[in-house]
């Protein structure tokens, strides 16, 4: 099956501009998965490539910042292979109406349903999937400022989720007040994808290992154990990568364990970085929703994520309670 499909209503790129702008003709479709950043495959009787801008409408300051991803991914994928390999950047709004890179194609399998998967692989692929986390976090680049990366990421979050309000929107004063009191001292810093779950990447054709790792638009430098924190909330909110029987998945215990092998790293605080994960994880669909409340997307699958984020804060809720 394809993993691309055609451009959603509204969100069609002009093709003639990118025709000129590339110096050959394009054909344009869309990969319909995500709720951020808008990703298109480009055809060219050359080559084919995959476009990132920025989705439509207002975004919250400093985010969705393609010219930033652009450059991380330049730097990192020479040091790091399954960061894809960048071609061009365009910072003229002129062209498509916003800045938008592209990069390579990388071809695999994005995995939705981990239940399909038999026990050897699903064991095969949870020890490929936290060593490769592992691996990116042995990495230091210039690309941001470790010293206070845990303070500005309570209060930075803090701010957007204050900025971000809907009627409905749930209380969230307990799960900020803990993670503020309660900061742990930080570790030796690396490279923080911030968004490092199993569908954000690229498997193996034959479910060896990880072929590539997407959307680093939020990538930085800092504490790593920020993406272990957020990986283990993908790990059991949502679709359960773990099946009740094991399934041959890794279960949470074998992810903080093989990860802390590898690594050497002290995971006793993990519990505070799991909280931080579920929190921002709340944020970021309450972000996604404000623009839909606000009639500033079109998308309609932005329309139920009220409940949504009001289940994500009950879980960052009781995370903290637990550990107060």
């Amino acid at each position: 099956m394809s993993d691309t499909a055609p451009v959603r209503a509204g969100e069609e790129l002009p093709v003639e501009s990118l025709t000129r702008w590339l110096g050959e003709p394009v054909v344009v479709e869309q990969f319909p998965g995500g709720h951020s950043n808008l990703t298109y495959l480009i055809r060219t009787p050359s080559a084919e490539y995959v476009l990132r801008r920025a989705p439509l409408g207002p975004v919250p300051p400093k985010a969705h910042d393609m010219a930033r991803e652009y450059r991380i991914l330049e730097a990192l994928n020479p040091v790091f292979p399954p960061a894809p390999k960048v071609h061009r950047l365009c910072e003229d709004p002129a062209v498509i109406g916003a800045t938008f890179y592209l990069m390579e194609r990388r071809r695999g399998v994005i995995l939705r349903d981990p239940s399909t998967v038999e026990p050897a692989a699903a064991q095969r692929l949870s020890e490929s999937f936290v060593d490769c986390l592992a691996d990116l976090h042995q990495i230091y680049l210039p690309i941001g400022k470790p010293e206070g990366f845990l303070d500005r990421q309570v209060s930075g979050w803090s701010e957007r989720w204050l900025l971000a309000e809907t009627p409905d929107r749930p209380d969230m004063s307990f799960v900020m007040d803990y993670l503020r009191r309660s900061i742990p001292q930080q570790g030796a810093p690396g490279i923080v994808h911030n968004d490092y779950k199993l569908d954000n990447v690229v498997l193996k054709a034959d479910l060896s290992g990880v072929e590539a790792v997407l959307d680093w638009e939020m990538t930085t430098v800092g504490d790593p154990l920020a993406d272990v924190g957020l990986t283990l909330c993908y790990w059991t909110i949502g679709s359960a990568y773990s099946a009740p029987d094991g399934g041959g998945w890794y279960s949470r215990e074998q992810l903080i364990a093989r990860y802390a092998q590898r690594t050497g790293r002290d995971l006793s605080r993990i519990g505070w970085y799991e909280t931080l994960g579920v929190f921002k994880l709340a944020v970021i669909l309450q972000q996604i929703y404000v623009r839909w409340v606000r009639g500033q997307t079109r998308d309609d699958r932005f329309k139920d994520f009220g409940p949504r984020v009001r289940y994500l804060v009950e879980q960052a809720t009781r995370l903290a309670e637990r550990q107060s």
